[in-house]
Formats: structure tokens, sequence, C-alpha cells
């Protein structure tokens, strides 16, 4: 049956399906530059369901064959092109198969990289993962043409992975002619030298997929030509591609192992889709009937979402509404220099032991789609940021947590016990979102669009009149890199400790009763990150200008700038940031505060609790806080009902 099969049928499924991508190559100018012709496997099974089971289970052969039958359909394109100058064959051209929205997206064929094992070997395999380490691109000689000395037959020679592309010589003549050359001598081509680009890279399993224990593992991926130089670590990737091994590196005293390797044939880049989730129809409907029945308690509502967060931890509002804030984030701004505002913020939780610091690091990390947990001791400055490794005499760059993190959250408990120096390289990263590298010779910039989530233990006693930077051993500039640093201290409240114990204890009684307002069921972790992607997604909030007014005013008090403005109105579920938000805002930015010189009772976030009418307890604040800006005078309805209006 492989006979079925040949190089002008598969030149007719090109011309059929793919001729204005062929056009295109042919008219490009450079005829030296590699191409990629993409097909979809999906159409190749409904157009010829045969064809796509030999790709599938023999993709050295027939892969190949498909490059060739584009330079042949190409042939038959140009006859009609002859009235264009710049019209040539391109004998560069590579057929790149996209399994995208195929049958080849099973376990089977789609396996997680810790998964791959000897049965994949020789199919058309796809693994996913984020890249750790990008080699420098090479250059190989892809080919070597012989000719016989006797028949003087030429044939060609490859290159052999499993020998680190080493082309061996070859043994006897592989003449098909009547008469068999029995000669093994071969005289080289010089002339017809073809070479290649080529890069190794690194690709890892994501630490979301594994179990607790479990090692993520790594695979290397060996891009070639029109491939090479698509990704850089910390990038997201669906590499499709044939799976082999090579030898490892002789070394003296180690045993010699075959290596699996992953010959790519199509790269996708999943940067734009790393922090999306899916999102049915269904949930978005939820979401809006959850609004429209809060629509007059707004603030109550947003409360029945922030209960969720964390739910195993009683009370903490003011922690649960700083977490949800810097998950949701704000939206970045880009002046007309160029110059960006970055829209993430960075929290930083400094509290006693046994303040439940942990949790909301662990629960902050399952809410977010990419993340990447460490702490603080068991860290250094490279492996936060990037390290430079030698692999095969070859200094390679390996993505550290912050880059992996790259679009989604990076939590680091334990903050106070890394080193120094080791805190100071990632100053850049919290601010500039980017890391300037230069190492090993190797000088490049990384990014890091990563939100940090940092949590720290105060230096013996916490001392209210001293500053926060004596009472945690962080660094001034670096404690100004965090957005909102909140400190939880366990001071001895009878009052408080009497309604926890009767919370816990509470707890049992709720587990058999049904209990209508129990919000926790309501927003379960699936559907709060459901909706905190889908707000991320869909809302891109502006300021009004009663907002503007209550910002303007605050920071010419404080000189303080505050993002989380545009971040509470995405949680509001609303597209214009009110007066509302700046306000919260304003509240969430004092509540980091030891002292307020405009809101009472700051500077112990442990014992703030849900308020049972959170709407006329805004009221109060609103009014304290427009008082303390002298704004009160701008808002009359303030003052006439005593009452806000939400802005």
């Amino acid at each position: 049956m492989e006979g079925n099969i040949h190089s002008k049928e598969l030149a007719a499924y090109l011309l059929n399906h793919h001729s204005e991508q062929l056009s295109s190559i042919i008219l490009c100018p450079d005829p030296r530059l590699h191409y990629s012709l993409y097909v979809d496997f999906a159409e190749i099974m409904d157009d010829n369901p045969a064809l796509s089971q030999f790709i599938f289970a023999k993709p050295t052969e027939y892969l190949p064959l498909f490059d060739e039958s584009a330079i042949w359909a190409q042939k038959v394109i140009l006859a009609d092109l002859k009235q264009c100058e710049n019209a040539s064959i391109k004998d560069n051209i590579h057929v790149r198969i996209n399994i995208s929205g195929s049958p080849l997206e099973c376990p089977e064929t789609f396996p997680s990289i810790g998964r791959v094992r000897v049965k994949h070997r020789g199919i058309l395999l796809t693994i996913k993962g984020t890249v750790i380490r990008s080699g420098a691109v090479k250059m190989i000689e892809g080919e070597r043409i012989y000719e016989c000395r006797r028949c003087k037959h030429r044939f060609k020679v490859y290159p052999e992975v499993e020998t680190r592309n080493s082309i061996p010589k070859p043994i006897f003549c592989p003449s098909q002619k009547s008469k068999i050359c029995e000669s093994t001598s071969f005289q080289l081509v010089e002339d017809n030298k073809i070479c290649h680009d080529y890069q190794e890279i690194k690709i890892q399993e994501s630490t979301q997929v594994l179990g607790v224990g479990a090692i993520p593992r790594s695979v290397p991926v060996i891009l070639k030509d029109d491939l090479v130089d698509m990704v850089k670590a910390g990038d997201d990737v669906i590499v499709t591609g044939i799976l082999t091994a090579k030898w490892s590196i002789d070394l003296k005293d180690v045993r010699c192992d075959l290596d699996p390797v992953l010959i790519a044939n199509h790269v996708r880049r999943m940067n734009e889709l790393k922090s999306e989730i899916d999102i049915p129809d269904d949930a978005v409907l939820k979401f809006k009937q959850f609004w429209t029945e809060f629509k007059d308690i707004p603030l109550k509502g947003r409360n029945a979402i922030l209960q969720g967060i964390c739910p195993q931890v009683f009370g903490l509002f003011t922690v649960k509404l700083a977490v949800a804030l810097m998950l949701i984030g704000g939206v970045q701004h880009v002046d007309a220099s160029g110059t960006k505002v970055r829209g993430e913020s960075h929290l930083l939780l400094v509290g006693d032991p046994g303040t439940g610091k942990s949790q909301f690091l662990k629960f902050a990390a399952k809410l977010s789609n990419r993340s990447v947990i460490t702490t603080g001791l068991g860290s250094t400055s490279a492996g936060l940021t990037v390290t430079a490794v030698k692999d095969g005499g070859e200094w390679m760059l390996e993505a550290g947590a912050l880059v992996l993190a790259d679009g989604g959250l990076c939590c680091i408990d334990e903050f106070d016990s890394m080193r120094e120096h080791d805190r100071a390289t990632i100053h850049e990263a919290m601010e500039q979102q980017t890391i300037s590298v230069a190492k090993a010779g190797l000088v490049t910039t990384l990014s890091t669009r990563t939100i940090v989530f940092g949590a720290t233990n105060p230096k013996g006693h916490y001392d209210p009149e001293q500053p926060l930077s004596v009472n945690t051993t962080l660094s001034g500039p670096l404690l100004s890199r965090f957005d909102i640093v909140l400190v939880l201290l366990d001071t001895k409240n009878a009052v408080w400790d009497a309604v926890v114990s009767s919370h816990i204890l509470a707890e049992a009684e709720t587990k058999n009763h049904d209990c209508e307002e129990d919000l926790g069921t309501i927003w379960p972790l699936p559907m709060l990150r459901r909706y905190i992607q889908f707000v991320k997604r869909y809302f891109r909030p502006v300021l009004t200008k009663e907002a503007e007014k209550v910002i303007s005013s605050y920071y010419q008090l404080q000189r303080r700038s505050a993002t989380q403005n545009a971040a509470h109105a995405r949680l509001m579920f609303r597209n214009e940031v009110t007066r509302l938000d700046a306000i919260t805002a304003i509240l969430c930015i004092e509540s980091s505060m030891t002292t307020s010189a405009i809101v009472d009772s700051m500077g112990n976030a442990l014992h703030s609790n849900f308020a049972e009418n959170p709407d006329q307890e805004y009221a109060k604040q609103e009014r304290l806080i427009l008082e303390r800006l002298r704004l009160l005078d701008e808002f009359p309805e303030v003052i006439s009902t005593g009452l806000s209006t939400y802005g």
C-alpha cells in the first residue's frame, strides 16, 4: 500500500489546498532563504485519510517526500506566473504539519513530557512545555554527495542524529544497476556541500499539571532551518516532530546512554494564550446574572467573591481584597515615547508565624493559570532570574523562576531568608519587567511580565514605631517595588480569638446542614479562576473624572500612585474606574501603611473582617476619606445623603 502514495499525489494535494501559500513563496525575491508551508493535519485527514495515516506512522519517510512534492508543485504554479520577473522556484521549502484541531491531540499522541516512552519513537509526536534553555544557532552539514570510483554512481549520505550529526563514510556502493557494484572506494564531491541552520532547545513540562512531589521532566528539541530562533527561554510552546535518540556525551568514567530527543517539524508559540483558560458561555452568563442580582448592593457582591479566596482562613478581608486586585491586575499604559507603565501589582505579606501567609501564597498559585512557587531559602539569584550553563562545550542560558512565570504569578515564601545580593537581582524584574543578562559572553534581555507575591516574617518582635525596612531587614528600594505591603500581627485580642474559635467550631455543623449564605460553594476554585481570567481579558477600565479627582488629590497628599483602581473596576465587572474604585484603592494602599493619616485604625490586616453591610460601611469610609482629602465640597450628594452613589 505504501507505493500508492507518490510525490505527485502529494503535490496535487498541495496544489488543491495551498496554491496561495505556494504562489507567495514563489514571488519572494531571495531564493537562499528557508520557507515554511503550513499544512493542517485535520485537513489532510478529511481529504486523504490514507495519506494522513502514512504521515503519522512513518513521518521520517513521508515528510521529506512532502518537501520534494512542494518543489514539484512550485514548477506547476510557475508555469502560470511567467509574466512575473521575481518568480523563482525555492528549493529550501519545508512542509510544517499543524495538528491543532485534529485527533492527534489525544493523550496517546500528545503525552506530557514525563510520559514519553519508547513506543512514541518514530511516529508524529506532539509535546507541550516551557522553554528553559535555548542554545546558539549553529551551522551543520546537511548532506554529502559521494561518487563511486568504479561505476561513477553518485549518491547522498545524510548526518545521523544518533551520533550527534556526524556523517558516516559509505561502506558499499548503493547502485541499483543490473550488475551489482561491489566497490568500497568513493570520492567526495566537494562543490555540492549543503548546510543547514541548527539549534537545540530544552523544554520542560509545566509544574501546573504535576502532582505534589513530582519532578518536572525535560526533553531536548532540535530546530532546523526556518524554525531556529523562533523561541526563547520562558516561552510556552507546542512542538510536533519525530522522537529519536542520540548518544550522550562521551565522558570519562560515565556510562554512555541513548538520550531521547525530538526533531521538530512544527513549533507553535503559546505566549499569547499562556494565561487563557476555557470560559464557557454558561459561565459568562452566570457572571452577568450574579452582578444583576447585586446591582443595588455591589459591594456585597464583591465580598461574596472575596470570601471564595482562601476560604479555609477566617476573615482577613483586606488580604483577600489585595490578593484579588493583585491577580486581576490593572491596565498597562504606553505613552507616545514608548515608555511602559506596568499594570501588574506586587504584594508582600509581613506577618508573625501562624497568620496564614503561606496559605494565601498556595491558593493564589492555584488561582493563576501560570505560576511558580519557590522559597527564599532555596533560591539563588540565578535560580530566580537566569543562569548560564555549559552543555557540550557550549554556554547556554537556562530560565529561572521569574522568567518561567512570565505572564503569570511568582510566589516567594520566606522572602527574608534570601541573601541580600539575591534579593537585589529582582529589582529590575519587578519594576521594568525585564531581566538584563551578561553571563559567559551571552548578553541579552528576557521578559518577566510577572506578578511577585512575597511573604516574610518580621525580624524579631514587630515594633510599630519603627519603619518597615527595620522590622523586616528588607531594603527600602526593594520594599518600594511592592505596591501593597500588608502587616499581619498576631496581637492578643480576646474578641477576635472568640470569633475565630467560634468559626472553626461551626465549620463542622455547616457541613451537615444546608446554608443559604455559604458563599464558598457559590464561588468554588474553578469558577474563581474563570472569573479572574474573564475580567482580565474583556475589561479595559478607563478613569472617570470623579475618580481622577480623588486619585490626584490622594497622590498630591501621599505622592504614591495606585494601579489598584483599574483592578478593582475589573473585579466589579466594569469598564470604568469610578469613585468607588478609587476610594477602595486608597483603602487598600493605606492598609499597607503602619500608620495612616487618612484612615483610622490601620496597620494590622489580620483583624480585618467582612462587614455585615459593606455598602453602608463604605459610605462612612468614603465620607471620611473625601473629608481628609478636602474633596467633600466636590461631591455634594455625599454631604446631603450621607450615603454613597458609587461615583
